[in-house]
C-alpha cells in the first residue's frame, strides 16, 4: 500500500514512524515532513494547506491512502478533495471538521446529541459578552469561536481578566477571524483528560486516553502552550468512565453527525474534564492530538495502517487495538522563549548518542550534516517503561545526551500520575 501522510510536526513523525512498521506498507511520502520524518519516508517540500498540490501530489504517486495529519488542512476541505480524486482518506470532510473549526457547532451538536457538557453561550458583540460575564461572576471561560492554533481559550480566574480576553479576541482580533465570535462557557472542575477514537462514519473504536501539560514551566506554570509532553494511560481515567464517554459522548455525537448528512471519518480527539457528576465534553479536535499522538502510538501494538485503513473504508467494525501493558511519557523540547517570541537555527547535536527512547522531530529542518531547529516545539522525546517513573527516568536519561543549549523542556511531565 502506497500511502502519503500530510504535516510536517511531531505527530506526523510518529504517525509515519508507526506506519512504516506495517506489513501492508510498500512505500511513504510525507509532505513536507520535517529532518526526522525524512528518516522513515520520502518527504516531499508542499505546504499541508495547499490541497490543490496535495491532491495533485497524491495523484502522481499513485497514493492508496492519504492520512491528514493537522486540523488546518481538514477544515480547508482536503479530505473531501482527495476522496473526489477517487482516494482513500483518513480524516474528515470539510463540513465534520467544523467540530474543531467552530466552538458553537460543537456545542450544538452535543446539545443535540444530549451529550453532557458546559453551559454555554455564544456572542457575535462584545459588549454583549462582557454583560454576560459580568452576570455570570468568575471562574469563567472565554473561546475563540474558530481555528485558533490552540491558543485561543482564557480560563478567567475574575471577572477583569475575562473581559480583557473578550477585548483582545474580538476587538483587538489577536487571533484573526477566529475572535470575530465567542463562545463562554461555564468553568468545569476536575481532571482534564484526552480520549481518541477511531471513526469510520458509523462506528467508533476506543483509540487510548492521555493526559497533556499545557503551562510551559515546571509546576504547571508559565504561559499556555500547545502542549510540553503527554503520557499514558491515565490513572485517574478507568474502564467505568471510558465505558460512559463512548456511550454518552462519542457513539451519540457519531450518530448525530451522521443524521446531518455530514458523517464523521477519521480521529475524534475528545478534550473532557472528570468532574464530580461524571465526565463531560470540553471540546472535540478533529485529529490526533500533539504530544498526545507521540505517548499513545509508543504504546499501541497493532498494525496502525490497517487500522487507519479500515477506518477510511468504513470497515472498522469488529476491530480491537492492542496495547503494551507499560506506560509512556513524552516530553517536549522547545526553544527558549516558546511560547512566546524565539529564535531559529540553533544547532541540536548528540540526537545519535540517544538510546532507551525515540526522538520524534516536531519542528527541525537540516543543513547538511547538521540538525536545526525550526520552531517553538522542536523535539518529542518519548519512551515506555513498566511504571510512570520508569518511563520517565528513561526519558530523563535520554535528554541528558542531547545537547542543544537554546532548548528547554519540563522536569516533571506525569507529576498527576506520579
Amino acid at each position: 500500500m502506497k500511502v502519503l501522510v500530510v504535516g510536517g510536526g511531531g505527530r506526523e513523525h510518529a504517525l509515519c514512524w508507526k506506519i512504516a512498521q506495517s506489513p501492508l506498507l510498500t512505500r511513504l511520502w510525507c509532505a513536507p515532513g520535517n529532518a526526522g520524518i525524512a528518516q522513515v519516508a520520502e518527504c516531499v517540500d508542499l505546504a499541508a494547506e495547499d490541497v490543490e498540490g496535495q491532491v495533485a501530489l497524491a495523484v502522481r504517486l499513485g497514493i492508496d491512502l492519504v492520512v491528514v495529519g493537522p486540523e488546518a488542512p481538514l477544515t480547508l476541505g482536503l479530505a473531501d478533495a482527495v476522496r473526489g480524486a477517487g482516494i482513500a482518506c483518513f480524516g474528515p470532510g470539510q463540513a465534520a471538521a467544523a467540530l474543531e473549526g467552530s466552538k458553537t457547532f460543537t456545542k450544538q451538536v452535543a446539545d443535540a446529541a444530549g451529550a453532557p457538557t458546559a453551559a454555554w453561550a455564544r456572542f457575535t458583540q462584545a459588549e454583549a459578552a462582557r454583560d454576560y460575564v459580568s452576570a455570570q461572576g468568575a471562574p469563567i471561560v472565554v473561546k475563540a469561536d474558530g481555528l485558533a492554533a490552540g491558543k485561543g481559550v482564557v480560563v478567567a480566574a475574575s471577572v477583569a481578566e475575562a473581559h480583557a480576553a473578550i477585548a483582545d479576541f474580538m476587538e483587538a482580533r489577536v487571533h484573526g477571524a477566529a475572535g470575530a465570535s465567542v463562545v463562554i462557557e461555564e468553568c468545569l472542575v476536575g481532571e482534564e483528560i484526552s480520549v481518541f477514537a477511531l471513526c469510520d462514519g458509523k462506528t467508533a473504536l476506543f483509540f487510548g486516553a492521555a493526559q497533556d501539560h499545557k503551562r510551559a514551566f515546571d509546576g504547571d506554570l508559565g504561559p499556555n502552550t500547545g502542549g510540553m509532553g503527554a503520557y499514558s494511560p491515565a490513572p485517574a481515567f478507568t474502564d467505568a468512565q471510558r465505558d460512559a464517554v463512548m456511550a454518552r459522548i462519542i457513539r451519540p455525537c457519531l450518530d448525530e453527525m451522521a443524521a446531518r448528512g455530514t458523517p464523521f471519518t477519521g480521529v475524534l480527539f475528545a478534550g473532557l474534564m472528570l468532574t464530580a457528576q461524571g465526565p463531560r465534553l470540553i471540546e472535540f479536535n478533529v485529529r490526533f492530538g500533539d504530544p498526545e499522538c507521540q505517548a499513545l502510538l509508543l504504546r499501541l501494538e497493532s498494525d496502525l495502517l490497517e487500522l487507519l485503513d479500515a477506518a477510511a473504508h468504513g470497515r472498522l467494525a469488529g476491530h480491537s487495538p492492542r496495547w503494551r501493558a507499560d506506560a509512556a511519557i513524552l516530553v517536549v523540547l522547545a526553544t527558549r522563549g516558546y511560547p512566546g517570541a524565539y529564535r531559529n537555527g540553533s544547532e541540536i547535536r548528540g540526537l545519535e548518542a540517544v538510546r532507551g527512547a525515540q526522538v520524534f522531530h516536531a519542528g527541525t529542518r537540516r543543513d547538511g550534516a547538521r540538525i536545526l531547529a525550526h520552531g517553538g516545539r522542536v523535539l518529542g522525546v518519548g519512551a515506555t517503561g513498566a511504571t510512570l517513573a520508569d518511563a520517565r527516568a528513561a526519558v530523563g536519561s535520554a535528554i541528558a545526551a542531547i545537547d542543544w543549549p537554546e532548548g528547554f523542556c519540563r522536569g516533571d511531565i506525569g507529576w498527576r500520575a506520579l
